[in-house]
């Protein structure tokens, strides 16, 4: 059908295609349901008038299964990317003036971070920063689904296209332990293989990594020892004399310095990763992201300890 010039195709209502769209993206009108706070029967009936609407059908239906046709398909394309746009119109407009919404994990909150934070809304009092910290198996956001301007992760720097970056500082691991059973001594590969091992997380990755950098691999069995879920835990046990844990030199340098943390050995083993704050494009425009970011940089944690062997 043709449109005169200067008159409007009439648009299709707003609520049928936040409804297809979550549809589409769930592949189920249940979650769909349930991300709307509807329920499932309004999202098909939205749905069904969509539909009408456009003239054309958007799924194809086999029993409970949800399949997109040819036209839903790049319909719900496009919706993805417009309701972006309008989310990202939105927040430009309303956040200005607002807290900054950040998300960071558990372990580098409690470390370094709340302190930080603390002395940054010491100094700008007009402004707040509203953190979540959470724990992440592997360090992740979701910046169109979880409601967050900025976060600060562990990763490799490979971050999507649409996202904005700065380096932090670097993750270097090292075994930590009571300084009640580390002795003058240093260890070697006979003690740590009689000692406790505490992982704090549940594949034993950075045990495993430790070990294999600096050729223990094959003289300590890193499947033995207790299972933690974050680092945070694996270092309080590991103060608590429960065993050696493996840490974040730059996490554990308050516990180093007070004398409730020691180093059984003197070799740290840089993981390739890093802690980065990241931010879509749309947060650019607020108006507290860029002071946040200047102070964090300048109040970074000291990795270094004297004496430590650093294995790049």
């Amino acid at each position: 059908m043709l449109v005169a010039r200067g008159m409007t195709l009439r648009l299709p209502p707003l609520y049928a295609l936040r409804a297809f769209e979550a549809a589409a993206r769930f592949s189920s009108f249940t979650q769909a349901a349930n991300s709307l706070c509807i329920t499932q029967s309004a999202i098909s009936r939205h749905v069904r008038t969509l539909e009408e609407s456009l003239g054309c059908q958007l799924f194809e239906r086999h029993g409970s299964r949800l399949a997109l046709t040819d036209a839903g398909r790049r319909l719900a394309g496009d919706l993805k990317h417009g309701f972006r746009l309008i989310e990202s119109a939105c927040v430009a407009v309303s956040r200005q003036g607002g807290a900054l919404r950040l998300k960071a994990p558990s372990t580098l909150t409690m470390r370094w971070l709340l302190q930080v934070l603390d002395g940054f809304h010491a100094e700008h009092r007009q402004g707040r920063v509203h953190l979540t910290s959470a724990w992440m198996d592997l360090d992740e956001v979701d910046f169109y689904g979880e409601p967050f301007d900025c976060a600060v992760l562990l990763g490799n720097g490979d971050f999507p296209a649409e996202w904005r970056s700065v380096k932090l500082f670097d993750e270097w691991l090292v075994p930590v332990c009571s300084p009640a059973i580390c002795t003058d001594r240093p260890w070697d590969a006979e003690t740590l293989a009689a000692a406790e091992l505490i992982h704090p997380s549940r594949d034993c990755r950075d045990w495993r990594r430790w070990l294999e950098r600096v050729g223990l691999g094959e003289a300590v069995d890193w499947r033995k020892g207790t299972l933690f879920d974050t680092l945070e835990l694996g270092i309080s046990a590991a103060a608590l004399g429960h065993g050696v844990s493996i840490g974040d030199l730059a996490l554990v340098g308050a516990e180093l310095r007070r004398g409730t943390l020691a180093l059984p050995f003197d070799t740290a083993v840089r993981t390739g990763d890093s802690y980065y704050l990241v931010w879509p494009t749309r947060s650019e425009e607020h108006s507290m992201l860029a002071r946040m970011r200047d102070h964090l940089l300048a109040n970074l944690p000291e990795p270094q300890q004297p004496g430590m062997r650093l294995l790049d």
